[in-house]
């Protein structure tokens, strides 16, 4: 035996000596997680990896080396499992928190706002709008007569002859009205579409998503379902996400669909991928809901993630609001139609804008193409309905929404019992090791002052866990961070003091209020720089604003958005950043495909081959693998 072994030899029997005798003192070691083996290193061919961007109206999925993605309506029609059954619909464009007394009122109050803002700003020209008379445009439009363009429309309705279990994407919007099929829309406002009705529980819900997702992947892709065990997956999901639903999203591709690993990022980060920015402020308007959050060399910032319960879809359903009182000539238009909401989506996307230059009535025409009926050409005389719909979104009363929880904002985790070793439980014991080294200081101090201080010392440690209340942020900049039920995990169980208490509470009633409220869109963008920690970080977001998602997309937008965020933002940021820039067509692509191509560029990133979670990795050790592999705090 060498010198270098013996040498070997006796560090180890010193070592288990050492063992030995910190057990007979009563010292144990902590029982530590079982560990998790780090990711194989291999090379992954982009072409094996498919990325997956669900949408509440629609579904962008394709391989990573695909230049666009697939956009499929993301809906589903099941056939009813027994004759007789009563038909099911997930509204489109209609939503809770319409119908109240108080909705019509506050529209109005909404179109007043708006009407004001729109009169108060000069044009180019430097001359004031005109203003324009609804009654003359109501007069011409009760006027109107279609013409008919052919006597056949040459749209059909899904053949459902052959009685098939299952209907997805445009074949399921095309399924006739007195067909035995229920529709489902399997995520409403970025998160499952969970509810009471027929269809609506969570098990379902996945059913469904599991469904389309693997008809669009055989069907348009052309693989196979046996050959995913040969794929990988990035999953797209919203910056903030509900963990029990992104959970059982990823046991879903990858125990039930077979994908051999998953990557799970967030929306907001992606998109900066996409845009090829470092830092940005994304603003993602969706079609129900709107996300904002800073993004910094690829990391979201939790404090700055916000949740409006408003998108397209509300711009949509005010502008037909806007119509019928401009005398709308396509009388039978319903919301409940979902053809008429398709029809009401184009026509919004086609006409309206938010250039103040365009003023005045002017003349429109449309057509209507349904099955089983002539193809009708109409004309409409509008005024300001084009501006004033768009401009809800600044003004987010103007959509009559009452009794609905508006804005979300980024809560602690309430814990998994797949994963002991949580947020919760690191926040415990972190507390913990805070509050013993507080006291252990304070009992050397007394020992010094005999005692001078005591009393003084009480609920300090505590109290120094809650997140900066009133910077100059304003009193949500630590809101973010802190849920209604974390006190006791600041604090550990029965230790919480009155003083303390109330404060949560206090910090409870803030939220709730402020929750309740509709933010517009730029005062979001504001509350979601302001919450960022450093006045550098708050620098950058102001010369990057990213606008990402289909429900910004009109003419002007982009003008329009910068001149109010100027005008709104904090005078002493004024003077410090250079320029203010709103980027709404970065590499002059679709704002609708950002965060999809982000989600692609990841996947050739040589930096994300520790963070795929493979699938017996995800079987064996479950929930507890996001919280090690995620780029974000799980």
């Amino acid at each position: 035996m060498t010198q270098a072994e013996k040498e070997q030899d006796n560090g180890k029997e010193k070592e288990r000596d050492k063992e030995k005798e910190r057990e007979q003192r009563g010292v144990k070691r902590p029982i530590a997680p079982p560990t998790i083996p780090e990711p194989l290193q291999e090379q992954i061919q982009s072409n094996f990896v498919i990325v997956i961007h669900p949408g509440s109206r629609t579904l962008r999925i394709g391989r990573a080396t695909d230049n666009l993605p697939l956009i499929v309506p993301h809906l589903i029609a099941c056939r009813h499992k027994q004759s007789g059954q009563p038909r099911y619909e997930d509204a489109w464009l209609l939503r809770d928190g319409l119908n109240k007394p108080e909705s019509n009122e506050q529209r109005q109050n909404g179109l007043k706002m708006v009407d004001q803002a729109i009169w108060s700003k000069k044009m180019s020209n430097g001359v004031r709008r005109t203003p324009v008379s609804n009654e003359q445009a109501r007069a011409y439009n009760c006027q109107i007569r279609p013409a008919v363009l052919d006597s056949s429309s040459r749209v059909k309705w899904t053949n459902t002859s052959h009685h098939p279990p299952y209907l997805i994407g445009e074949e399921a919007l095309y399924v006739k009205p007195t067909d035995c099929y229920n529709i489902h829309w399997p995520m409403v406002r970025g998160q499952l579409n969970v509810h009471a009705g027929p269809g609506g529980s969570l098990t379902a819900v996945l059913a469904d998503l599991e469904t389309i997702w693997s008809h669009v992947i055989q069907k348009n892709l052309e693989i196979p379902l046996k050959d995913l065990k040969y794929y990988r997956c990035i999953l797209l999901v919203p910056d903030i996400y509900n963990r029990q639903h992104a959970k059982e999203l990823v046991s879903m591709l990858l125990l039930n669909m077979g994908f051999s690993a998953i990557i799970v990022h967030q929306e907001s980060v992606c998109a900066t991928f996409g845009s090829g920015l470092s830092s940005a402020c994304v603003v993602d308007v969706g079609d129900q809901k709107t996300s904002l959050c800073c993004v910094e060399d690829g990391v979201s910032h939790r404090n700055s993630r916000l949740s409006l319960a408003y998108g397209g879809a509300d711009v949509t359903r005010i502008f037909f609001w806007l119509l019928q009182r401009a005398g709308f000539p396509y009388r039978d238009c319903q919301l409940s139609n979902r053809l008429d909401c398709q029809l009401l989506q184009h026509i919004k996307e086609t006409l309206c804008h938010l250039d103040q230059d365009i003023s005045g009535l002017q003349d429109h025409e449309f057509q209507t193409r349904f099955p089983d009926a002539p193809a009708f050409l109409f004309q409409v005389r509008l005024g300001d309905e084009k501006l004033q719909a768009p401009m809800g979104l600044f003004y987010p009363s103007t959509f009559g929404i009452v009794g609905q929880k508006m804005t979300s904002l980024q809560y602690r985790s309430q814990g998994d019992s797949e994963d002991p070793h949580d947020e919760i439980y690191l926040l415990a014991t972190h507390s913990k090791q805070d509050q013993s080294s507080k006291s252990a200081s304070d009992r050397k101090t007394l020992a010094r002052q005999g005692g001078a201080l005591d009393g003084d010392v009480s609920g300090q440690g505590e109290l120094s866990e809650l997140p900066r209340g009133s910077g100059g942020s304003g009193p949500m900049q630590g809101e973010t961070d802190i849920g209604a039920n974390q006190g006791e995990c600041l604090m550990g169980v029965g230790e919480a003091e009155d003083p303390l208490s109330t404060h949560l509470s206090r910090k409870t009633a803030i939220m709730n209020q402020f929750e309740g409220k509709a933010l517009g869109l730029d005062k979001a963008i504001l509350h979601s720089i302001d919450c960022c920690a450093s006045d550098e970080t708050k620098r950058k977001m102001y010369s990057s604003i990213l606008v990402v998602g289909g429900g910004l997309m009109f003419h002007g937008a982009q003008e329009f958005l910068l001149h109010r965020i100027i005008n709104k933002m904090p005078p002493s940021f004024r003077r410090l950043v250079d320029n203010v820039e709103v980027i709404t067509r970065p590499k002059d692509m679709d704002s609708r495909l950002i965060s999809w191509k982000g989600g692609a560029v990841l996947a050739c990133l040589d930096t994300t081959q520790e963070m795929w979670i493979h699938q017996r990795e995800w079987q064996r050790f479950g929930v507890r693998m996001l919280r090690e592999r995620a780029a974000f705090v799980w």
